[in-house]
C-alpha cells in the first residue's frame, strides 16, 4: 500500500496574489484544503518538505495528513520557468472514502519475456492507471508481468491482477496498457541518411583539421 505522508501546515491569515508572493519569498507554498461540505481552509506549507514529498514518486496516490486532517492531493501548480511548486489543492477524505487515484504501472519479468529476447520493444501506452479504491487501501504501484509475452502481444487492463476492492476508473472498454512491437528494421532511406550524416561529419572534421594546420 502507498505510504501515508505527513506535512506541517499553517493557516493563511491573508489570501490573494500579494500575500501568496510574500509566502513564496519566504520558502512557503500556498495551498487549500476543500471537500466534505466544509469551508475551504487556506494554508501554507514549507516548500522543501513539499518538494521532498513530491520526489517520492507517489505523492498523488498517497494520503497526506495536514494538521490532523486526512487529505488526498488533487493538483499542484508549478512555476513555468523555475518548476518550483506555487500552489497545491488537497481534498478532504474520510478513512474509508472511495477515491479515484492514478497509480503508476511497473513492468516485471523482462528477462522471461520471449518477445523482448527476440528483439521486440515494449511500447508502454499507459504509465499510470486510474483506479477507484478505498482511501485506506491505495496501492503504491501496479505490477504487470511480461513473462511469456511474445512480439505482437498487447497487455490490456483485463490481463492485470488488481488489488482486492480496486476497479478501473474506465469501465466501458478493455483498454491497452502496453504492446510488444517488432524490432525496428533499418530501411534503405535510413541507411542513406546515416551515410550522408557520416560523410558530412567527415568533411567537417577534415576542414577543421586543415584550419588547425594553417594556424600552426
Amino acid at each position: 500500500m502507498s505510504d501515508t505522508l505527513t506535512l506541517a501546515a499553517e493557516t493563511r491569515d491573508r489570501v490573494g496574489k500579494g500575500a501568496s508572493r510574500a509566502l513564496r519569498r519566504d520558502g512557503r507554498v500556498p495551498a487549500v484544503i476543500y471537500g466534505q461540505n466544509k469551508t475551504p481552509a487556506s494554508i501554507h506549507l514549507e516548500e522543501k518538505e513539499l518538494v521532498k514529498a513530491l520526489m517520492t514518486g507517489h505523492f498523488f496516490n498517497s494520503v497526506v495528513m495536514l494538521n490532523g486532517e486526512r487529505t488526498l492531493p488533487k493538483d499542484v501548480a508549478f512555476h513555468p520557468v523555475t518548476d518550483r511548486p506555487t500552489h497545491v489543492d488537497f481534498l478532504r477524505i474520510g478513512e474509508h472514502t472511495t477515491v479515484t487515484v492514478a497509480v503508476p504501472v511497473v513492468f516485471a519479468d523482462e528477462d522471461e519475456c520471449r518477445g523482448l529476447k527476440q528483439g521486440g520493444v515494449l511500447n508502454i501506452t499507459r504509465h499510470e492507471i486510474e483506479l477507484v479504491v478505498d482511501a485506506a487501501d491505495i496501492p503504491a504501484e501496479i505490477t504487470v508481468s511480461l513473462k511469456g509475452r511474445e512480439v505482437g502481444d498487447s497487455i490490456h487492463i483485463s490481463d492485470v491482477e488488481l488489488p482486492n476492492g480496486a476497479t478501473p476508473a474506465i469501465e466501458d472498454r478493455d483498454f491497452a496498457i502496453a504492446t510488444i512491437v517488432p524490432p525496428t528494421v533499418p530501411t534503405a532511406a535510413d541507411d542513406a541518411l546515416e551515410a550522408e550524416v557520416a560523410e558530412t561529419q567527415s568533411v567537417e572534421a577534415a576542414a577543421e583539421a586543415s584550419d588547425e594546420e594553417d594556424k600552426g
